[in-house]
């Protein structure tokens, strides 16, 4: 008789082992609303998957679970469920199901619902960390020589910071040769998201994403490209965004907003116009997306409106794929309708030139506009940086591997963004304060 406690506890163990060895991937969480919240999960085999949660510090009193799913090769085993039975403002804890049995992890994994603080108090204070351009090794699919990839333990640093959210800002994954068809998309980004340093950030931080050119595909490619519909839809089975495209269009266009703060996710390949084209349309963006973008920051409350794209855009300098290279109609279009709509508090958020730097100008209305660069998370760095950008801020140029740290503070009305940046081990670099206008 005294064997039977042991053996079942033996099976027990067992059972959540064999679970466990189903995890892919994740757990990461997607999006953040008052009423509900995405979760997601990649297995390594057709499982049966869902999540269970509760409002953190009730010890469990009300476990709510959401649906569960089959995942299935033709998705990539990824599964995104929706958390529909949160209240506003709260913070749960979560745990994995796959096939009905608990997989246990050794960090935590948490979510928060947004706050309902509109009309009642001033907005929460809050942080948001922002990267791009993750290149994670694969010896025998990568270039040969020096690796291009290094420094993951950056994501142990961000995720140490216990930002709220995370923005990725384009070449989150890097495609290679062996990767230009459905079967090697999958591949790569799960590849990508297996990284184990990156667990515990995906587990207990908001994430958000937009793309470049390498999570599109071939280096600096445009619309044209054959495969793009296959990047668009792994690209949504990996990312836990609210929403995709505008006017029933696709692409990875989405807005969203967190506390206070506006965010917009641009989309700079999918209806992009070859860089070197010399006849027809010259566009990046495409006047759709440029009448949305305008309309919905003339429309926007908030102090700060981010645009999230995976390019430069104010840096004057015409080198690689900055936007005054290769679309500077575009580009003066889009900075001259910011100015005669009179939007203030814009920041373009942007990755893809291997280094960090803030740049920012007065237009003519009197309003501050910056872009600020963070690149890279893990991919290689430039050892100088020779260009001329007429609107660089002095002090703000990283050439090591890096991210940044947003954080909102003050009463409504009189918002501050605190700006820092911080290297691969979280050492700071440098930082700014910007004041709501």
């Amino acid at each position: 008789m005294k064997t039977i406690p042991f053996l079942f506890l033996l099976f027990l163990a067992n059972s959540i082992f064999a679970q466990a060895n189903l995890l892919q991937s994740g757990p990461m969480v997607g999006y953040s609303e008052m009423r509900e919240v995405l979760l997601w999960v990649q297995t390594k085999e057709s499982a049966e998957v869902s999540f269970d949660y509760w409002i953190k510090g009730t010890n469990r009193a009300k476990v709510f679970h959401t649906a569960s799913t089959m995942t299935s090769k033709a998705g990539a085993y990824t599964a995104r469920l929706v958390a529909d039975e949160v209240q506003q403002g709260h913070r749960y804890e979560y745990e994995l199901l796959i096939n009905k049995k608990l997989v246990k992890l050794p960090y935590a994994t948490e979510f928060q619902s947004q706050k309902l603080w509109q009309w009642r108090e001033d907005p929460p204070e809050f942080s948001v960390a922002l990267g791009s351009c993750a290149y994670v090794n694969e010896p025998e699919y990568d270039r040969p020589g020096r690796p291009y990839g290094s420094h993951y333990e950056i994501f142990t640093a961000i995720h140490a910071m216990r930002p709220d959210a995370m923005l990725w800002l384009g070449d989150n994954v890097y495609t290679r040769e062996g990767d230009f068809s459905e079967t090697g998309f999958y591949h790569r980004y799960t590849h990508t998201r297996s990284l184990p340093e990156m667990q515990p950030l995906l587990a207990s931080t908001h994430n958000y994403a937009t793309w470049d050119d390498h999570d599109f595909g071939p280096n600096d490619l445009d619309g044209s490209y054959a495969l793009k519909d296959v990047a668009l839809r792994t690209f949504k089975l990996f990312w836990g965004n609210q929403s995709y495209g505008i006017n029933g269009h696709p692409s990875v266009i989405s807005n969203f907003t967190f506390n206070d703060m506006e965010f917009f996710g641009l989309d700079n390949r999918y209806y992009r116009s070859a860089n070197t084209r010399k006849t027809g349309k010259r566009q990046m963006l495409g006047e759709e997306q440029l009448q949305w973008l305008i309309s919905r920051l003339a429309e926007s409350k908030a102090p700060f409106k981010f645009i999230m794209v995976g390019g430069q855009v104010l840096n004057t300098a015409p080198v690689y794929e900055n936007y005054a290279h290769y679309f500077p109609e575009e580009r003066k279009r889009l900075l001259e309708l910011i100015e005669q709509e009179d939007i203030k508090g814009v920041v373009f958020l942007t990755g893809d030139r291997h280094h960090t730097e803030l740049s920012g100008y007065k237009n003519k209305a009197g309003n501050m506009v910056y872009d600020l660069t963070v690149s890279s998370l893990t991919a290689g760095t430039p050892s100088k940086l020779t260009e001329k950008n007429d609107y660089l801020i002095d002090g703000t140029v990283v050439l090591t591997q890096n991210y940044g740290i947003l954080t909102f503070t003050g009463p409504r009305k009189k918002r501050v963004m605190n700006i820092k940046i911080y290297d691969s081990k979280g050492k700071e670099m440098w930082s700014q304060a910007i004041s709501q206008e």
